[in-house]
Order: structure tokens, then sequence, then C-alpha cells
């Protein structure tokens, strides 16, 4: 299975040329990390699932916010850019999958494709991040637990090929 995450464009993400900058990507890309995988306060209290009118997804599993417990740290990341993304008013829709889970770091996949219903259907870029997992009170490093690792697992598939060079 795979998230779709719907990001919205911002005007200072497009460059000079007209289209999404190259730096810009990774923020965007975060931002969709951000939405799969962090859980605001109510949410992770269970006592709310909802963000603008639609279901969070299930992978919302780290509590975000200063007090948290874990925080992600960056280990790579990778882009590949298909095409040119303009401006475009509606949310590009972002897949997102778990390439490879390890025990305490993942790589998170991403293929950017035009807005959803968008015909014809275009793939803008793909990346790959590799995250880790770490314990906020040691900052090292720590396993993902049986029920993280449970919820992670649901959203596994192959992991991102990309082109030959």
């Amino acid at each position: 299975m795979r998230l779709h995450v719907p990001i919205s464009l911002r005007w200072s993400d497009l460059d000079a040329y007209g289209h999404v900058n190259n730096a810009a990507m990774f923020g965007l890309l975060e931002e969709a990390r951000i939405h799969a995988f962090w859980a605001g306060e109510a949410e992770f209290a269970g006592t709310a699932n909802t963000t603008a009118g639609a279901t969070a997804p299930v992978t919302r599993i780290f509590r975000g916010g200063p007090e948290a417990d874990t925080i992600t740290l960056i280990a790579r990341q990778q882009a590949e850019y298909v095409a040119p993304i303009p401006y475009l008013r509606d949310p590009l829709d972002v897949e997102m999958w778990i390439g490879t889970l390890g025990g305490a770091s993942m790589d998170v996949c991403y293929e950017v494709y035009s807005p959803a219903g968008a015909t014809p259907r275009v793939l803008f870029a793909r990346a790959l991040t590799t995250i880790v997992i770490i314990d906020a009170a040691t900052q090292k490093p720590r396993r993902l637990t049986d029920e993280e690792r449970e919820v992670i697992e649901q959203i596994v598939d192959a992991p991102l090929v990309f082109r030959e060079r």
C-alpha cells in the first residue's frame, strides 16, 4: 500500500524559470513526511483523527513538538527530476511508501505526480529519504517498537529504483 499525500505549492517554491526549484522539492517532501508520520498532541492522545476534514493516515505514529520523546534525523536524501513542475493551484499528489525498513531507520520513497484526477497523470520526480529514529532523551538511535513496526509495515513496498547513470 502507498500513501497519497496532497501537497500544495507556494509561489515562493518557484524559481526564475517558473517551475519548482530543485531545493524547494526537499521542503515539499518534508511536508509530506510530516503529514504522514507526525501526530499532533490531540491525535497522539487518540482524541482526534482528522485534519482539514480528511482522515489522518494511520502512519502518524510519532509525536511532534518540543515535548516529543522521538525525533527523526535525515541520513540521506536523493532526488531524480523527471519533468519540471509548473505552478499548480491544485495540490501535487505525493505517493509515499517505505522501501527499506531497518531496526532504527527507514527509507521513505516518493513519487511526485500531477494533482489527483489530472489527465494525463504526470510523474515529476522520484526521491528517497533515509530517516533514523532517535530517542530524544539520549540523542541516540532507537529501535522501532513492535507497534510502530506493525503500522509502518502496512506501507512497505519495493524499494525505489533510480535511473542508471
